[in-house]
């Protein structure tokens, strides 16, 4: 007569796996090396009425990325290592030429009048864009308002905006506001 076979005691293996996985979500390090460092604007107050502006067309400068993660910049094809140098362009305006943003003056509290660009770069894409270019494009965008942000600090504080105090620092954002706005994907109608 053939002896019974003694089933396995599972119940402590599935506690050990359950205390391997926390352990591994605890220790390991989930950073990720792509992505924007954003702040959100607040969300508005339920009872705010969204007010369409009405933009000046030589105030924007439209970036757009295609389904083949082509980039246009002001209507003309471009690679991406000339984007932060005309964006940097667009933003300063350095010769008041009429095709690019017009400026305003305004009051910049602690600091006085300045001339404050009116420009806004408008970053589009389809649904198709790869990730890997859009992160290019807005890091690209976000170089080119740092720069013109250190260029500021320099001229008027002697510093660059990273060593500035946080007032310094606040003065340097208002004269040259970051006015990305970003279009919500288009679906180019290919399936």
């Amino acid at each position: 007569m053939a002896r019974p076979i003694n089933a396995v005691n599972t119940g402590s293996t599935a506690d050990i796996a359950f205390i391997v996985l926390v352990f591994f979500l605890i220790s390991s390090n989930m950073d990720s090396s792509g992505g924007l460092q954003r702040r959100l604007p607040p969300m508005p107050d339920k009872n705010q009425q969204v007010i369409d502006q009405k933009v000046n067309k030589r105030n924007v400068l439209v970036v757009r990325i295609n389904e083949s993660d082509r980039l246009f910049a002001g209507g003309e094809i471009m690679d991406i290592s000339m984007l932060k140098d005309k964006a940097k362009e667009f933003l300063m305006n350095p010769n008041n030429d009429p095709s690019l943003p017009e400026k305003e003056e305004k009051n910049i509290e602690g600091f006085g009048m300045y001339p404050i660009s009116k420009g806004v770069i408008s970053l589009q894409n389809t649904r198709g864009t790869s990730y890997d270019a859009y992160i290019r494009v807005q890091n690209e965008l976000v170089r080119a308002v740092n720069e013109v942000r250190d260029e500021f600090a320099m001229a008027n504080f002697g510093k660059s905006f990273i060593l500035l105090d946080e007032t310094k620092q606040e003065i340097v954002r208002k004269a040259v506001p970051q006015n990305i706005s970003e279009a919500e994907p288009k679906d180019t109608g290919k399936k």
